[in-house]
């Protein structure tokens, strides 16, 4: 069986009096790969940024690698990336300059070993030719296959995406998607918050349906799409499928 890699455990989360997650319990695996979906304001991206020290959560538990994470994000200890909708890449720095400066900072590699790292993860991402350049210059996908590079360059053991592609141009998705879904391949644990079903049902092992604060429904990709138990998981469904 694999080792835990996260878990989340009756986790509540207020803003002022908004309960935005209620109860929330959910384990992934090493090596598993979890599609979190649903409506806007669902709150799935609050779960995320909760995983993450982003958001601290008022109640419940949530554990990396069997380790309670508390309220200070230092305590993650390295093991989780995030890459979120918009690119957060310092436009004044070039792409290469924009890799290094975390295994620099806070891995305490040598420039050298960082920018072979950042080389490496570049060729990775299909966008080697790009380093010398400054974020302004690529396209809206190739930013965010930089801030994907990014964060393998930290080399950690989860990573968090938060509507990786809900940014981009129609024409961009499949790029940074097609990227994801080599890493899924690869076997890294991954938690995804998308409405890229075709990308859910390619890799995700496990399927999540969240629905004003709650996880409605989860299950395996095959019989959360053809078979989705919830009413609510059936409207979605039929919502989002049919566009």
């Amino acid at each position: 069986m694999a080792e835990t890699a996260i878990e989340m455990v009756g986790v509540n989360k207020w803003f002022g009096d908004f309960h935005v997650l209620k109860d929330i319990n959910l384990s992934v695996a090493e090596g598993e790969r979890v599609v979190v979906c649903g409506p806007s304001g669902s709150g799935k991206s609050t779960v995320v940024r909760c995983i993450n020290r982003l958001e601290l959560h008022q109640k419940g538990a949530i554990r990396i690698n069997g380790a309670q994470v508390t309220e200070r994000p230092e305590d993650l200890g390295g093991e989780v990336g995030m890459v979120f909708q918009q690119f957060n890449l310092f436009p004044h720095l070039t792409v290469l300059q924009n890799l290094t400066l975390g295994p620099m900072k806070s891995r305490g590699l040598s420039r050298a070993e960082a920018e072979a790292r950042a080389r490496h993860y570049l060729e990775r991402v299909r966008i080697p030719e790009q380093a010398d350049k400054r974020p302004a210059q690529l396209s809206g996908g190739q930013q965010q296959r930089v801030a994907i590079a990014r964060s393998l360059c930290m080399e950690q053991k989860v990573m968090l995406f938060d509507e990786p592609t809900s940014a981009l141009d129609p024409e961009m998705i499949s790029e940074v998607l097609d990227v994801m879904v080599e890493l899924a391949e690869e076997g890294m644990t991954m938690i995804v918050v998308t409405h890229e079903m075709g990308f859910a049902r390619k890799v995700a092992d496990q399927m999540v349906f969240m629905d004003a604060g709650e996880i409605v429904e989860t299950g395996p990709p095959a019989e959360f799409f053809e078979a989705p138990k919830s009413k609510r998981c059936q409207t979605f469904l039929s919502q989002i499928l049919s566009h």
